[in-house]
Protein backbone atom coordinates (compact mmCIF):
# COMPACT_ATOMS: atom_id res chain seq x y z
CA UNK A 1 0.00 0.00 0.00
CA UNK A 2 1.52 3.35 -1.04
CA UNK A 3 1.95 6.32 1.27
CA UNK A 4 -0.62 8.27 -0.78
CA UNK A 5 -3.14 5.41 -0.55
CA UNK A 6 -2.77 5.40 3.23
CA UNK A 7 -3.05 9.19 3.30
CA UNK A 8 -6.42 9.37 1.56
CA UNK A 9 -7.78 6.59 3.75
CA UNK A 10 -6.61 8.33 6.93
CA UNK A 11 -8.09 11.63 5.74
CA UNK A 12 -11.29 9.74 4.89
CA UNK A 13 -11.59 8.69 8.55
CA UNK A 14 -11.39 12.33 9.64
CA UNK A 15 -13.93 13.26 6.97
CA UNK A 16 -16.23 10.55 8.31
CA UNK A 17 -16.01 11.96 11.86
CA UNK A 18 -16.67 15.52 10.72
CA UNK A 19 -19.66 14.39 8.66
CA UNK A 20 -21.09 12.69 11.74
CA UNK A 21 -20.64 15.88 13.79
CA UNK A 22 -22.32 17.91 11.04
CA UNK A 23 -25.24 15.49 11.00
CA UNK A 24 -25.61 15.77 14.79
CA UNK A 25 -25.53 19.58 14.60
CA UNK A 26 -28.27 19.58 11.94
CA UNK A 27 -30.53 17.48 14.15
CA UNK A 28 -30.78 20.18 16.81
CA UNK A 29 -34.29 21.56 16.79
CA UNK A 30 -34.53 25.32 17.27
CA UNK A 31 -30.75 25.90 17.46
CA UNK A 32 -29.55 29.05 19.16
CA UNK A 33 -26.98 31.38 17.60
CA UNK A 34 -24.06 29.41 19.09
CA UNK A 35 -25.39 26.09 17.80
CA UNK A 36 -25.90 27.60 14.34
CA UNK A 37 -22.34 28.92 14.38
CA UNK A 38 -21.15 25.46 15.44
CA UNK A 39 -23.08 23.80 12.61
CA UNK A 40 -21.50 26.21 10.13
CA UNK A 41 -18.07 25.46 11.59
CA UNK A 42 -18.66 21.71 11.21
CA UNK A 43 -19.75 22.37 7.61
CA UNK A 44 -16.52 24.28 6.92
CA UNK A 45 -14.38 21.53 8.45
CA UNK A 46 -16.28 18.82 6.63
CA UNK A 47 -15.93 20.60 3.30
CA UNK A 48 -12.20 21.14 3.81
CA UNK A 49 -11.71 17.46 4.56
CA UNK A 50 -13.94 16.45 1.63
CA UNK A 51 -12.00 18.29 -1.04
CA UNK A 52 -8.69 17.19 0.47
CA UNK A 53 -9.71 13.52 0.56
CA UNK A 54 -10.88 13.86 -3.05
CA UNK A 55 -7.51 15.39 -3.96
CA UNK A 56 -5.61 12.61 -2.19
CA UNK A 57 -7.74 9.95 -3.87
CA UNK A 58 -7.30 11.49 -7.33
CA UNK A 59 -3.56 11.79 -6.82
CA UNK A 60 -3.48 8.10 -5.89
CA UNK A 61 -5.25 7.49 -9.21
CA UNK A 62 -2.46 9.36 -11.04
CA UNK A 63 -3.91 12.85 -11.46
CA UNK A 64 -1.60 15.79 -10.77
CA UNK A 65 -1.81 19.57 -10.65
CA UNK A 66 -4.70 19.68 -8.19
CA UNK A 67 -3.80 22.79 -6.26
CA UNK A 68 -7.13 24.24 -5.21
CA UNK A 69 -10.60 23.10 -4.18
CA UNK A 70 -11.97 24.34 -7.53
CA UNK A 71 -9.39 22.35 -9.56
CA UNK A 72 -10.07 19.28 -7.44
CA UNK A 73 -13.85 19.55 -7.74
CA UNK A 74 -13.65 19.98 -11.51
CA UNK A 75 -11.37 16.95 -11.92
CA UNK A 76 -13.55 14.83 -9.60
CA UNK A 77 -16.58 15.76 -11.71
CA UNK A 78 -14.73 15.01 -14.96
CA UNK A 79 -13.71 11.58 -13.69
CA UNK A 80 -17.18 10.76 -12.37
CA UNK A 81 -16.09 10.58 -8.74
CA UNK A 82 -18.72 13.18 -7.89
CA UNK A 83 -21.91 14.34 -9.53
CA UNK A 84 -23.52 17.77 -9.34
CA UNK A 85 -20.45 19.82 -10.22
CA UNK A 86 -22.40 23.08 -10.02
CA UNK A 87 -23.74 22.19 -6.56
CA UNK A 88 -20.20 21.37 -5.41
CA UNK A 89 -19.01 24.78 -6.61
CA UNK A 90 -21.92 26.36 -4.72
CA UNK A 91 -20.76 24.44 -1.65
CA UNK A 92 -17.26 25.89 -2.13
CA UNK A 93 -18.71 29.40 -2.44
CA UNK A 94 -20.69 29.01 0.77
CA UNK A 95 -17.64 27.67 2.60
CA UNK A 96 -15.66 30.70 1.41
CA UNK A 97 -18.44 33.06 2.43
CA UNK A 98 -18.90 31.63 5.91
CA UNK A 99 -15.20 31.34 6.71
CA UNK A 100 -14.56 35.06 6.12
CA UNK A 101 -17.59 36.79 7.60
CA UNK A 102 -20.45 36.19 9.96
CA UNK A 103 -23.73 37.76 9.03
CA UNK A 104 -26.79 36.38 10.76
CA UNK A 105 -29.02 36.55 7.65
CA UNK A 106 -26.35 34.85 5.55
CA UNK A 107 -25.87 32.24 8.27
CA UNK A 108 -29.59 31.41 8.21
CA UNK A 109 -29.47 30.97 4.44
CA UNK A 110 -26.35 28.83 4.59
CA UNK A 111 -27.84 26.60 7.31
CA UNK A 112 -30.81 25.91 5.03
CA UNK A 113 -28.49 25.18 2.10
CA UNK A 114 -26.37 22.87 4.25
CA UNK A 115 -29.45 20.81 5.03
CA UNK A 116 -30.88 20.78 1.49
CA UNK A 117 -27.79 20.81 -0.74
CA UNK A 118 -24.39 20.51 0.92
CA UNK A 119 -24.93 17.73 3.45
CA UNK A 120 -26.50 15.40 0.84
CA UNK A 121 -23.51 16.01 -1.48
CA UNK A 122 -21.04 15.32 1.29
CA UNK A 123 -22.97 12.21 2.32
CA UNK A 124 -22.98 10.93 -1.27
CA UNK A 125 -19.21 11.47 -1.49
CA UNK A 126 -18.81 9.56 1.76
CA UNK A 127 -20.67 6.55 0.34
CA UNK A 128 -18.75 6.69 -2.95
CA UNK A 129 -15.39 6.71 -1.19
CA UNK A 130 -16.47 4.09 1.32
CA UNK A 131 -17.11 1.75 -1.62
CA UNK A 132 -13.58 2.40 -2.89
CA UNK A 133 -11.95 1.43 0.43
Amino acid sequence: MSKQNIRWKQRFQNFEKSLDYLQQAMQIEQPDVFQKAGAIQFFEICFELSWNVIKDYLEEEGFTGLRSPRDTIKKAFETGLITGGHAWLQTLENRNRTSHTYDEAAAERVIKEIVKIHYPLLRKLYHTLQEKM
